[in-house]
């Protein structure tokens, strides 16, 4: 059975970072792509970051030139260096992998998410 367990959040103040874990475990053949998604209390999820089996990143606007999203497909784990963090980063994190297994070519899993908050 494949999960996603991510690790690494936590209260910090603002201007302050954290770095964030998630590691898949299970039958894995191949890694399409891992990425990052937020939640606020009354928000929809949102992406945060990306990453390709390449290495190629994806950033939305609001986290560029703050976060950085790094991988280690050996360990089949991504990373999410968070600095300089903002009160409105405030929202539980989810970790999120797009996978080849022995269901399917690619499918989408979903770790239980690690809340971040950050206060002034």
């Amino acid at each position: 059975q494949v999960q996603l367990v991510e690790s690494g959040g936590g209260l910090v103040q603002a201007g302050g970072s954290l770095r964030l874990s998630c590691a898949a475990s299970g039958v894995i053949f191949s890694i399409n792509f891992m990425g990052w998604y937020r939640q606020a209390p009354g928000e929809q999820r949102e992406l945060v970051a990306a990453i390709t089996r390449d290495g190629s990143t994806n950033y939305a606007d609001s986290v560029k030139g703050r976060f950085t999203i790094s991988r280690d497909y050996a360990k089949k784990t991504v990373f999410l260096q968070m600095n300089s963090l903002k009160r409105e980063d405030t929202a539980v994190y989810y970790c999120n992998a797009n996978l080849w297994t022995v269901v399917s070519r690619g499918r989408d899993y979903w770790g239980q998410g690690t809340q971040v908050t950050v206060s002034s």
